[in-house]
């Protein structure tokens, strides 16, 4: 026997193949986009995805029910929603498709965020279906009458003066974000609703899901009044709309302004959030507490130093041992979520293991070509899309736009301080920051550029966004002047039959061969079908 070939073997057994070897393409069953066995990432990592994110997570996802309610309310909400078991069921596939790949530090990290998410996602619609009237024979029992609704681009910071006594849990964000990201078919539903009753199909399809849950009656009944928002575009205007007529619920409309530069938008901006603390007060007969407001705040200050942090690893080290996808999806949840216990304890364990690379050098990921910053609304269907530029192209995602939102410290040593900064981060929302917020604010991917050592963008061109369509030309004349490379990502948020996950590979593919000319990390991710996966 070739002693050799018996070395390579037992190195490859232990340490998983390298890079170029792997061949993760045909692990796939045509069309599916399931594995026919696992990814062998050698021993140890093997070990350690199978029992620390695997079984963990699916004992996690038992013992968190348990937790927030137990398994006979989750059954009759799965029994009652649609979106709930399409989502609960699939979710280990949702790991699979954004860890693949990854080995080492890097699986550990990303692993925890990812783990917060899921923690967090089962305690919100376990709230929900907890105080559902809809599940407890049209009765509002306590949970209801102590559970605020919001729209999920409302910040759940404007509820933490009143945490200590009543929780807040967004309209959309378990039934439509969430969805789109773990199994990306469950929208489509929705989206067919809102044009089944004669709405036009090309306004932004985000809005028009959200609007389909109320239409087809898919939103559990928890929550006696509800805070809306024109965030991100008019769009949201119109789902507020048809939510007003469904619910028929007090709502308090609370505008998020697009210019929020100008200093008269501050002040009307602050007097929309007290306006919408006094609506509050009116519909609960319970006073905001200040003291718990600035309590909160300070505890997400924490967050966002720490969210620095990381951001600064990422941008002068190779050693940041989050994916781009796990960097994203996290950023974006608990910054518009709000502070929970769950980030904090995530970005303990995360914070040894940055440091620990950091530390020991170890690059984790390292055959990077290109430093990549994802540049305005992602793709939701395929949010993992980086994992596999990675893996396919040595494409590594360094940031993401709307990372960047909310990034304020907000100060808490006076009452007027703290007002200034929280009117700004409410400004600062997803969207709102760069994509809507001027044509200077979303021009600051140059110096993003810079501030994060990236060499190329991938430019997301949502064709159903009018306000980003209208900046293209704008982009493109900067990408010549500048000699930047920037491959334009084509997509309908959440909606994947607009553009296909296998068409935008293509666009990629395209432009690496042809621009770029270069050969791929890995040619079994080339060409392959997935358009039945979750």
């Amino acid at each position: 026997m070739d002693v050799k070939k018996v070395k390579k073997l037992a190195r490859d057994f232990w340490y998983g193949k390298p890079h170029r070897e792997r061949r993760l393409g045909d692990l796939y069953i045509p069309k599916t986009g399931l594995y026919k066995h696992r990814e062998w990432r050698g021993f140890k990592d093997t070990m350690y995805y199978f029992n620390r994110i695997w079984l963990y997570n699916y004992g996690m996802l038992v013992a968190d029910v348990m937790k927030y309610g137990g398994p006979w309310t989750l059954a009759k909400g799965i029994w009652r929603y649609r979106w709930v078991g399409q989502t609960y069921l699939t979710v280990m596939h949702w790991f699979d498709r954004g860890f693949e790949g990854l080995r080492g530090e890097a699986m550990k990290a990303t692993g925890w965020h990812y783990r917060a998410m899921v923690n967090e996602t089962i305690r919100q619609f376990m709230r929900m279906f907890s105080a559902d009237a809809n599940l407890h024979g049209g009765k509002h029992n306590e949970l209801w009458h102590k559970t605020a609704a919001h729209d999920e681009t409302v910040a759940g910071a404007i509820f933490y003066p009143w945490r200590d006594r009543m929780d807040d849990v967004p309209l959309q964000m378990i039934p439509y974000f969430v969805t789109c990201h773990v199994n990306c078919h469950t929208v489509l539903n929705y989206i067919d609703a809102a044009q089944s009753i004669g709405l036009p199909g090309d306004p932004c399809p985000m809005c028009q899901a959200e609007a389909g849950l109320s239409i087809l009656d898919d939103m559990p009944d928890y929550f006696p009044f509800l805070v809306t928002s024109n965030e991100a575009c008019d769009g949201s205007v119109g789902t507020s709309i048809l939510q007003d007529w469904a619910y028929d619920k007090p709502l308090f409309a609370m505008p998020q302004p697009m210019q929020f530069d100008d200093p008269l938008v501050q002040k009307h901006c602050r007097r929309e959030i007290e306006e919408c603390w006094k609506f509050i007060e009116e519909q609960t007969g319970m006073p905001m507490n200040w003291d718990v407001f600035v309590e909160y705040i300070e505890k997400y200050n924490q967050l966002t130093l720490f969210e620095r942090e990381k951001w600064d690893v990422a941008a002068n080290t190779p050693y940041y041992p989050i994916n781009g996808v796990g960097q994203a999806l996290y950023r974006i949840y608990y910054s518009q979520d709000g502070y929970r216990d769950i980030w904090a304890q995530t970005d303990k364990k995360v914070k040894k293991i940055m440091y620990r690379c950091v530390e020991k050098k170890i690059e984790t990921f390292p055959e990077t070509r290109h430093r990549v910053l994802a540049w305005s609304c992602a793709p939701l269907y395929y949010s993992h899309w980086c994992t596999w530029a990675y893996n396919c192209w040595g494409l590594n995602t360094i940031m993401n736009m709307d990372s960047l939102m909310f990034d304020i410290v907000m100060r808490t040593d006076t009452k007027e301080h703290l007002m200034e900064d929280f009117t700004l981060y409410n400004e600062w929302a997803p969207m709102r920051r760069m994509a809507v917020g001027g044509y200077k604010h979303i021009f600051e991917i140059w110096e993003n550029m810079e501030r994060f050592n990236c060499d190329m963008v991938m430019m997301y061109d949502q064709v159903q966004c009018k306000g980003m369509q209208g900046i293209t030309g704008m982009f493109e004349d900067e990408f010549r002047k500048r000699n930047i490379h920037a491959i334009w990502m084509p997509h309908a948020l959440p909606d994947s039959r607009t553009v296909s996950r296998m068409e935008i590979r293509r666009i990629v593919n395209d432009y690496m061969f042809t621009v770029m000319h270069e050969e791929p990390l890995d040619p079994t991710l080339l060409e392959f079908d997935d358009s039945m996966s979750w």
